[in-house]
């Protein structure tokens, strides 16, 4: 894993960190994984919002229309909370919030410009799925131009299996993977 550097102008970009999604991974596996994704991903927000460095969090509220092998997994009866974000971000009234109906976030909101805007040239991401929303977002950002920073030990997915692939196979084309202590020494070291 590398990290040539943290950009001056860089955004942290949480993706589907919500309640529905992150509770129905708590259900089915070892709440540790999840419970270090949503940690570290707060670890780096509060060093982003630190430095005043902007910090977009996503999340889904539906999905594109097309036919797909895979069954949707939304439930029937969505909960009230079921696309709030989950409690452990720490939110702050300067975070980006942006409500996606794609799998990545640039398909359907205003996330280009939002970047755009702000002047950013590099996105750190993390969030869950690894191999879903994650990896779509990047794809798009690295399309897009943007320097990607994947942050693996803030991110997880349905199995350790898709995650591993992610990380091995497609992310080293798209940007630069780390871990959450290296952004975290980077962003210490600009000051």
């Amino acid at each position: 894993m590398t990290l040539s550097a943290i950009d001056t102008h860089s955004a942290l970009v949480v993706i589907d960190l919500q309640n529905g999604i992150v509770g129905r991974l708590r259900a089915g596996e070892d709440t540790t994984v999840v419970d270090a994704v949503v940690g570290n991903s707060r670890k780096l927000a509060d060093a982003f919002r630190t430095r005043g460095l902007p910090v977009v969090l996503v999340n889904v509220a539906g999905a594109p229309v097309g036919r797909t092998d895979a069954a949707r997994r939304m439930p029937a009866e969505v909960p009230a909370d079921y696309f709030a974000l989950v409690d452990g971000l720490n939110t702050s009234d300067d975070d980006v919030l942006l409500t996606k109906h794609s799998v990545g976030a640039f398909a359907t909101t205003e996330l280009d410009a939002v970047l755009r805007e702000r002047g950013v040239t590099q996105i750190v991401l993390t969030g869950i799925a690894t191999s879903v929303g994650v990896e779509s977002t990047a794809r798009n950002a690295h399309d897009l131009g943007y320097n990607v920073v994947l942050t693996v030990d803030a991110m997880t997915d349905l199995t350790p299996s898709a995650h591993d692939y992610a990380v091995a196979n497609v992310f080293p084309r798209l940007g630069e993977s780390t871990t959450t202590q290296d952004v975290l020494a980077a962003l210490a070291a600009r000051g």
